[in-house]
């Protein structure tokens, strides 16, 4: 008897651990039209949806800073700090009341989605188990920008990726136009490929266009790097200092202008957390 009742013991207590003690359900985001990922499900919470917060901070444009339990998260002048494990949360020096506190899962802070998104000027809503998360759409010259599509030629193919995270296009855009340096001249070499029998060759590390709905490009960068700086034979130090790396062509414009290669470090950096993000498509040319 007694070993009966303790292979039933043991019989309900495998059943017992292989039921988990809370089976978060799965709840997509959809933001701008396109699923957001993430190691943490969403999952529902006093009728609230909370949303890992890195991961939605940094689609909505913001930067997340942890300190001890209090968590910043800035964004342009704006400025919200929360507390785990607290109704409250301060923007911009007011006191705002949240309907769920934020707390921690599998290691991620979970918050209430619609606080996060209202608060950053979003529209949400919630149907069938889906969040739909709307922000306001990158503008170019008065044209709705959908995606950022951006070719890389090669001397046989090339690939073109298309990116449709605003966030990152926004970004992407601001350091386009705001690392234009002084105007000059095209460059007497200039292309897709390395020439060896030419040298000073100015070559072109890609082609960014901004596509409004219908995929027509409403604004197009050419950024060009300086490949084989031996040809500028006969300048002097000075002359060699001053000559730009970095070259940049407007090609709405029709106008080139000297460029920052630190800012084309900045904008693949960008392309890659996008990736990441799963906000990226590529396709063979």
């Amino acid at each position: 008897m007694k070993k009966i009742i303790l292979s039933t013991a043991l019989a309900l207590s495998l059943i017992a651990a292989s039921v988990p003690v809370h089976a978060a359900e799965s709840h997509p985001i959809i933001m701008d039209g396109v699923a957001i990922t993430s190691d943490v499900q969403t999952e529902m919470k006093n009728g609230r949806t909370m949303v890992p917060l890195r991961v939605i901070s940094e689609n909505l444009e913001a930067v997340v800073d942890w300190s001890g339990s209090e968590v910043t998260i800035t964004r342009d002048d704006m400025k919200i700090t929360l507390q785990l494990n607290s109704n409250t949360a301060v923007k911009d020096g007011k006191t705002l009341e949240l309907d769920v506190q934020p707390y921690i899962q599998n290691n991620r802070t979970l918050v209430p989605l619609r606080f996060l998104a209202e608060t950053f000027g979003c529209t949400v809503n919630y149907s069938n188990g889906t969040v739909t998360v709307v922000t306001a759409p990158l503008m170019i010259n008065g044209v709705k920008v959908t995606t950022l599509q951006y070719e890389y030629h090669m001397i046989i193919g090339g690939y073109r990726q298309q990116f449709s995270g605003k966030r990152y296009n926004e970004e992407i855009y601001a350091l386009f136009e705001s690392n234009k340096g002084a105007k000059v001249d095209a460059p007497t070499n200039y292309g897709w490929y390395e020439n060896w029998d030419t040298l000073g060759w100015n070559t072109k590390t890609g082609q960014y266009d901004f596509l409004d709905a219908a995929g027509n490009s409403v604004q197009r960068f050419d950024p060009y790097i300086l490949s084989d700086p031996s040809g500028l034979n006969g300048f002097t130090e000075e002359q060699l200092a001053d000559y730009p790396k970095a070259l940049i062509f407007d090609a709405v414009e029709g106008q080139w202008y000297k460029f920052s290669e630190t800012a084309l470090d900045s904008i693949a950096k960008l392309m890659k957390t996008a990736e990441q993000n799963g906000l990226m498509k590529s396709t063979e040319m």
